[in-house]
This record gives structure tokens, sequence and C-alpha cells, in this order.
């Protein structure tokens, strides 16, 4: 075992993101994000990633969804990045905190006008009537907002995931892949090479 720094991992991780933009046709940011119910069983499903430094690993929701009233109960999660085109993976275990308000005001300015309007009329993972009641919903709250800025609801908001262990895949011949494990120790970042 090894000891490293987790900048280095993070400039890494940047650098395959960085040649996934470049070769994937969609969504190079996007990852599989896991947590845990209430009742101990795991849900998964696919989010984008929108920042990502030394601090963690940066998406946005709407807390009242599923995902989110998970990740309040239990503030845990794992990630998983899979770049087809590049036969490589990344995977991020680590504990989850809400980002602050100023970040979240920020990132939903940036967004479109339409997807500002969207997370005031979805009542994400909530069952639906039909999509008439969320097509009124975007109606009238494109009427509310006709004119001016687009407020942040207080619902919306993001979480990082703080990472505390990293393992970084890569295709190899005969399914004989490349492993590299990273772990958050008392010293450092504790390196492990994983048999595939």
């Amino acid at each position: 075992m090894s000891v490293t720094n987790l900048s280095d991992l993070i400039a890494e991780f940047n650098d395959w993101l960085k040649k996934a933009e470049a070769s994937e046709p969609n969504d190079a940011n996007a990852m599989s994000l896991a947590t845990v119910g209430t009742d101990g069983f795991p849900s998964v499903r696919m989010v984008l990633l929108k920042d990502v430094t030394e601090q963690g690993f940066v998406f946005y929701t709407n807390f009242e969804s599923r995902k989110g009233e998970e990740l309040l109960a239990t503030p845990k999660a794992a990630l998983c990045f899979h770049w087809k085109s590049l036969r490589r993976a990344v995977r991020v275990t680590g504990t989850v905190e809400a980002v602050s308000d100023a970040e979240a005001d920020a990132y939903f300015a940036s967004r479109a006008r339409d997807s500002r309007i969207g997370a005031w009329a979805s009542q994400q993972s909530r069952p639906m009537d039909g999509r008439f009641s969320l097509e009124a919903a975007v109606a009238k709250y494109a009427a509310k907002y006709a004119v001016g800025e687009v407020p942040r609801p207080s619902y919306w908001s993001g979480f990082r995931v703080l990472p505390q262990e990293i393992e970084f895949w890569r295709d190899k011949p005969f399914r004989l892949h490349e492993r590299r494990q990273y772990s958050k120790g008392p010293d450092g970042w504790e390196k492990a090479v994983l048999y595939p």
C-alpha cells in the first residue's frame, strides 16, 4: 500500500472526464447514484455531475424526490461513472452533505429558464395523474414568472458526495482489468491494486 493525496486523484478524475467529453456521444458527466432507503433497500438512478473539487462531487435535485429524501435521511452514497468509449470507469463512495444556499442559487441561475420553470412544476418522483397535469403546472409557473428572474424553490438544491473511497477501473484484454482503489485513511489516501 502507498499513500497519495486527494488532489492527485481529483486531477486524474478530471483528466479522464475531459477525455470522455471528447469521445462520449452524450452526457460524459452522467453518473449512476446509489442511495439507501429507510427500508434498507438500495436505489440507483442516473444524474449529472455538475462540479468536482477536492471537496467532493456535486449534483442537484429536488430534495422532496426519492433520492433527496433518502440522502437527507441517510447521508451516504455511491457513484459510478462508466465511459464506454474509453473503456474506463470510476467508482466513488462517501458521505453526503447539502451544498450551500449560495452554491445552489448560483447553479440554479445558470440553468435554462425552461429548466427553472420545470423545477417548480415537477413534483419529482411522485405519482402523476397524467402528462396534462405536468403541462398545466408548467403553464402556471411560466405565467407566474413571465417577467424577471425565476427564483430557486426552497426544496431544490444540491448534494456533495465527500469521497471516502475512489476506484479507477480500466479495461484490459482477457478481462484482466486494471483496478486501483484509493481509501481515505488517517495518514492520507491509501492505494491498493485489486484483482480484476
